[in-house]
């Protein structure tokens, strides 16, 4: 190599980062449009250079709020979509016969498709009816149809009742073969035999919220509820975590709803807060999580610091689980 192209080498700037292009386009002029883009992509950055641990064992979470219109299922197909796109292997079960969470995922659940109906009513099992997430391969997800919704009445009468759903998921993990670090079941927004299933086949809830003034009044109900069913079907059932949606930081009303939350339940809820954004609500009109539909955009990057947040917290809450079950 020359002198001459010695010195040139040397001023060759180094490659810059997305973020720091953005700060160098817009640079410190205040603009509120440059500071957002700067920020998202910076939390772009962060969110795919950060580790998700895996938990020690099979994390299982049904995710339930009897109010409708939470972000339950969003939620739900969020959280797995990001855990699955940084390492993790999960699986979703439908459990709610309108199928939205089957829709994000781009997984069929017509009437003729094998669904959860088909696990519950005992003729087929979550293997041979579970499919795979085309966009995100570590997903898989068990469908549901709108037959479901007449599940409650057909099993209503059968002694294990509550427990059908328990029954094929513990059949289910029990096969080495199958491993999986999380198990999401999306319940409906009701208080039925389809919820009381998934809470008796899970050992933990993840609650969303939405930041407005009557999920505080739902909230208690709920809580009442899950009381009712450690009492009576699952002692072992542990409100793990709580998620506040449809945040918008510049209303006081959603930071005192987070506020009002966050102090009652201090060890439960997220510090992450889920905004509302057209990208979120867009996402499964094209069968797809906002994951997958809008990757570098601020929904898809709080549901991914949401699932980094779950995957960190995993030990303190085997911990809390396995001491409530007195091991």
């Amino acid at each position: 190599m020359t002198s001459n192209d010695s010195q040139e080498s040397s001023v060759i700037p180094a490659m810059e980062s997305a973020s720091e292009t953005v700060r160098r386009i817009f640079g410190n002029d205040g603009s509120s449009l440059g500071a957002e883009i700067a920020d998202e992509t910076s939390r772009y950055e962060r969110l795919n250079a950060a580790l998700f641990p895996l938990p020690s064992r099979t994390r299982c979470l049904a995710v339930a709020n009897q109010k409708g219109g939470v972000g339950k299922t969003t939620t739900t197909v969020n959280i797995a979509a990001a855990l699955a796109s940084h390492g993790a292997h999960v699986l979703v079960i439908d459990m709610d016969p309108q199928g939205n969470a089957s829709t994000a995922c781009g997984v069929p659940h017509g009437t003729s498709d094998p669904s959860v109906y088909d696990v519950l009513e005992g003729r087929m099992t979550i293997g041979e009816v579970l499919k795979t997430c085309p966009d995100i391969p570590g997903l898989d997800v068990v469908p549901a149809s709108i037959e479901l919704s007449g599940a409650e009445l057909e099993v209503a009468d059968l002694p294990n009742r509550n427990n059908l759903l328990k029954e094929a998921v513990e059949s289910f993990l029990q096969d080495p073969n199958n491993h999986y670090d999380y198990v999401l079941v999306d319940c409906p927004p009701s208080l039925g035999l389809l919820v009381i299933n998934s809470m008796c086949a899970v050992s933990e809830m993840l609650i969303p919220i939405q930041a407005e003034y009557y999920a505080l009044e739902g909230l208690g109900q709920l809580i009442n509820t899950i009381g009712l069913v450690q009492e009576h079907y699952n002692p072992n059932l542990t409100v793990s975590t709580m998620l506040v949606t449809m945040f918008d930081k510049r209303t006081l009303l959603s930071r005192e709803v987070f506020s009002e939350v966050k102090s009652h339940y201090p060890s439960i809820v997220l510090d992450t807060t889920i905004p509302r954004t057209v990208k979120i609500s867009e996402a499964p009109s094209f069968g797809k999580t906002v994951i997958s539909y809008d990757p570098r955009g601020m929904g898809a990057s709080a549901y991914g610091e949401a699932a980094l947040e779950i995957a960190r917290r995993s030990p303190s809450v085997l911990a809390a689980i396995d001491a409530k079950r007195g091991e």
